[in-house]
């Protein structure tokens, strides 16, 4: 893990940026990560993993909350026909 203060970074910025292809560069301020420096790629892949993420997170609390309420789930094929679209 690679960290340097704000105020080195400012004078370093293009070496940072070249460093971040290889791992994530952290920023700092009072000796603590503020920020970081990561490749393009990289922050897309995080991105779409956390709304992967947060997709699997409300399909497991909408199934948690059929169980608490006793409910039955309505079939994919049921719901697409009552909306005319099977």
């Amino acid at each position: 893990m690679s960290e340097v203060t704000i105020t080195d970074a400012r004078r370093k910025l293009a070496a940072l940026v070249d460093d971040s292809h290889r791992e994530p560069v952290y920023l700092t301020r009072r000796d603590r990560a503020v920020a970081a420096i990561v490749e393009v790629d990289q922050l897309q892949q995080l991105l779409s993993d956390a709304e992967e993420l947060a997709d699997i997170r409300a399909v497991d609390a909408a199934w948690e909350e059929t169980d608490r309420l006793g409910e039955t789930p309505i079939p994919w094929e049921d719901v697409k026909r009552d909306l005319g679209l099977a």
